[in-house]
């Protein structure tokens, strides 16, 4: 029987292994342009990762997601994203509990609600439904997706922190 992973808010010591654990999770991805890891660095030095959390199993660090705030769309609604685990860990519910983690978290804070790029088969079993009418200029909206919290709809297109832009 497999450990079930330790959810915790990223430390200043797991830096490079978020690094590390994003840029081989998205290695072979054929959607990426390989920046997760410039990203999450350029979310951090702008202050603007919001909530940061590792899974660990045995320890080592196998897991990361990263949540930050979105404009455009209301108060308080978050971007889920980018959402990275190790490949030799994939499959065992790693990426399942830290959305889990990080959207109770994000309700607990008093979020209106949280957005995300990605696979409508996997994000929807969270809750996601699919919204092109918000998705950010550029994006293909049938991979845009929304989760409210409560009663605070979206008004608007989603636009990303300028970190999102980060190439290196």
């Amino acid at each position: 029987m497999r450990a079930a992973p330790r959810i915790r808010a990223e430390q200043a010591h797991d830096v490079t292994a978020i690094a590390v654990v994003t840029r081989e999770a998205f290695a072979t991805h054929p959607h990426s342009d390989q920046t997760e890891e410039f990203v999450i660095a350029a979310l951090r030095a702008r202050g603007a990762l919001t909530l940061s959390l590792v899974a660990e199993v045995a320890g080592e660090v196998v897991g990361h997601i990263a949540f930050s705030p979105v404009a455009g769309v209301g108060d308080a609604w978050f971007g889920l994203g980018p959402l990275a685990v190790d490949p030799p860990q994939q499959r065992r519910g790693i990426g399942s509990a830290l959305v889990r983690a990080g959207l109770d978290a994000l309700r607990a804070r008093g979020a209106a609600g949280c957005v995300v790029f990605g696979s409508p088969a996997y994000y929807g079993r969270f809750g996601f439904t699919v919204a092109p009418a918000h998705a950010p200029e550029g994006l293909p909206g049938e991979f845009f997706q929304v989760l409210a919290f409560g009663v605070q709809p979206l008004a608007g297109r989603v636009r990303y922190d300028a970190a999102f832009d980060a190439k290196s």
